[in-house]
Parts: structure tokens; C-alpha cells; sequence
């Protein structure tokens, strides 16, 4: 799930509940999506390293989280998104999350997203910062169309911190030892309501750990006792390339609402099986099979790969979506939408400033739980 910031976006900043803290720190701040967040606190290479070997935390505040509860919950988000929450639902393990993303009509994302369930009439669902306005507005209008029997409640009295590494669940409970005893059994892609703080064993690194969302009012105190803990405060650039190197796909960069979730290395996140399951977007999506293939590539000789760069394959040229330099492999690299036979471990060009750089496919993710994969 997305929302990291590869390039500043101009206009009025909102500011989270950690927003003193970050200057506490000695953030460099930038406007993201309307808000003031934090880009790196000195170095974000060092924060990169943080998380893959120790422990960093992200505010997360700026998405939105929303609870939907109501007796038609169900039955909404099976017509809402592409995936197919009833498989949590049959599994009827509370907490129990599913990613997916909501298409509309042509079959374009409008937004990825992930989706806790509670229970069959109680749901959390949390959204990107830059699309949830509009991702709300299309949820309200889609609820009203069919008059489901469901209620949308938006949570901005919610903080929201991600606590990502190989060690981030042990320093979250020294920081917050009462939730111990409810989190230390809660598996990867789930989560519990503790006392007032909700814990979400998710994350946007490729490594493990929490997002944690408690009542705003407590976001500094719970900021000082990750500090406390040694988790290292870690910004957007960070986690810009941790995503890169864990596959995880940027909405507005890898795909968006003029692209298809087939075309972007997504076809897992939307499930056909249910033929009477008629969800938006999937007419057009059985209309227009995938004609493109999202690979990862590692660039072999000198230079930076960013996106929008053409790719010459064997069977035609495609386009990076993503690149950057990877401080886990020391090497840059790119996601690429190429044509549809392209495969891993093939050698291409990737025009860089004019000249062709020569690069190899390779299958996604580039690095997983702190492991160089490629």
C-alpha cells in the first residue's frame, strides 16, 4: 500500500499529531499531499539501514482510516473493491486483513487500500493521503447508489505510527509493554483493538513490525517511548526506497486510475472466482485482459534510474514506473511495466539522460525481511 513522497507536492499543509516531534528531531520537512511531513532527519540512508537491520518508526497520520460498520458491511466491500473480502470473512478470524484495489468502471485504480475485519458488521479500512477525499466521496456515492445499509465514519482523532524491522515488534512493547500480551500471537496481516490503540501487524518495508493507531492525544508520549526503545525516527525517503526494494507498488507512480491492476503486477489482488460477484470495474477488466507485465529491473552499469525511462526489450520497448537507488543492494533500481513476454533474467536497455544503460529483468520483490532476493 502506498503514499511515500518522491516529489513534494505544492499547496496548504495539515499538520499530524507528531508534528512538533518532527521538528523536535531536526526533520527536513516537505508538503506532501497537503501535508508537512518529514523527509529525512539528516539521513535517509541511514534510516533505510535502520529498518532493515534494526528498527525505524514512520508517521503514518496522513492516511485515513475509516470504519465501516452496518449489516450490509459484507456485502458493500464485495461489490466495492477487486478482492474478495469474503475470504477473511470464511476464515472468521477477527482482525483478519485483505489488500486490494478499488477500480472504477474502466477498471482504473482509484485507490489501493487495505481491509481489517472485525466481524461481519464491523470493518477498518485504510487509505492513501493524496486519494482520500476522493476515495471517500466515491465510497459515499457507491453506498447511496444501492442504498446499502452501511455507516462510513472517518478517524482523523487517530495518530498513526509504523514501526518497521527485524526488530520492531520487541522495542514496540518495551515502549508500550500492555500490548504485549494481545499482539506477541497476532499473525502477519492482521489486527487487535487494545485497549485504545489499535495494532496492525502491516507494513509498507517488506520487513515486520506494527502501525499502531491511537487517540491522537497520546501520539507524543507514545513517540517519546519509541525513542526511549531505540526505534529510530525514519522519513518519506526511506520509506520511498524500502517500498521499492519490497516490490510494494506507489499509487500515482505504478499505477492509477488510467491503468488496470493487471497491468501493474496486481492480477493477486483481484479474484474472479465468485462468478455472481459483479464488482466495479470488473467488466472491464474481463474485457481487456493484461497487455503489459510489471518486472523489477537492476541497472549493471553507472547511473540512476527514476521513472518514465523507455526500456528496450527483445519484443518492444515499456516504461519504468518507479526507480531509485537501492541501499540494500547498492545498485539503482526500477519497477517497469514491459511487454507481456518479457520475462525475468533478461537483459535490456534503459535510456537514462539520452543513453542507453544497459539492465536485467529480474521478479519482484528485490529484498524481503532484510534478505537481498536478486
Amino acid at each position: 500500500m502506498s503514499d511515500t513522497a518522491s516529489i513534494p507536492v505544492s499547496g496548504p499543509s495539515l499538520q499530524t499529531p507528531f508534528h512538533n516531534a518532527h521538528l523536535a528531531a531536526g526533520a527536513r520537512m516537505v508538503d506532501f499531499a497537503g501535508w508537512h511531513m518529514p523527509i529525512h532527519y539528516g539521513s535517509q540512508i541511514d534510516e533505510h539501514h535502520a529498518v532493515r537491520r534494526d528498527a525505524g518508526m514512520f508517521d503514518v497520520s496522513h492516511m485515513l482510516s475509516l470504519d465501516l460498520e452496518g449489516f450490509d458491511s459484507t456485502t458493500w466491500l464485495r461489490v466495492l473493491l477487486a478482492n474478495d473480502v469474503a475470504r477473511v470473512a470464511r476464515a472468521n478470524v477477527p482482525g483478519k486483513a485483505i489488500y486490494s484495489c478499488m477500480l472504477n468502471k474502466d477498471g482504473g485504480v482509484i485507490d489501493d487500500l487495505i481491509v481489517y475485519r472485525f466481524d461481519d458488521g464491523h470493518y477498518r479500512i485504510v487509505v492513501n493521503a493524496g486519494t482520500a477525499a476522493k476515495d471517500v466521496a466515491w465510497m459515499r456515492q457507491h453506498i447511496a447508489s444501492r442504498s446499502f445499509n452501511v455507516s462510513l465514519t472517518e478517524r482523523r482523532d487517530l495518530a498513526m505510527i509504523a514501526v518497521q524491522g527485524p526488530n520492531a515488534r520487541e522495542k514496540s512493547w518495551l515502549a508500550l509493554p500492555e500490548l504485549k500480551t494481545g499482539s506477541e500471537t497476532l499473525p502477519p496481516f492482521s489486527g487487535a483493538q487494545i485497549g485504545d490503540i489499535f495494532v496492525g501487524r502491516t507494513g509498507y518495508t517488506g520487513e515486520d513490525g506494527f502501525e499502531l493507531a491511537l487517540p491522537a492525544a497520546r501520539a507524543a508520549a507514545l513517540w517519546q517511548a519509541l525513542l526511549d526503545a531505540g526505534v529510530r525516527p525514519c522519513g518519506l525517503g526511506a520509506r520511498d526506497t524500502l517500498r521499492l526494494e519490497a516490490g510494494m507498488n506507489l499509487y500515482g507512480q505504478d499505477m492509477d486510475e488510467t491503468v488496470s491492476p493487471l497491468d501493474s503486477g496486481l492480477a493477486w489482488t483481484v479474484d474472479f472466482s465468485d462468478p455472481a460477484r459483479d464488482f466495479s470495474g470488473r467488466a472491464a477488466l474481463e474485457a481487456r485482459p493484461a497487455t503489459r507485465k510489471l518486472l523489477g529491473l537492476v541497472l549493471e552499469e553507472r547511473g540512476i534510474l527514476r521513472a518514465h525511462m523507455p526500456v528496450f526489450t527483445a519484443m518492444g520497448v515499456g516504461e519504468t514506473t518507479s526507480g531509485s537507488f537501492s541501499p540494500t543492494l547498492e545498485k539503482s533500481i526500477a519497477f517497469a511495466r514491459l511487454p507481456l513476454s518479457t520475462n525475468a533474467d533478461e537483459k535490456v536497455e534503459v535510456e537514462v539522460r539520452g543513453k542507453r544503460l544497459l539492465a536485467h529483468t529480474v521478479k519482484l520483490p528485490f529484498v524481503r525481511n532484510g534478505k537481498a532476493l536478486v
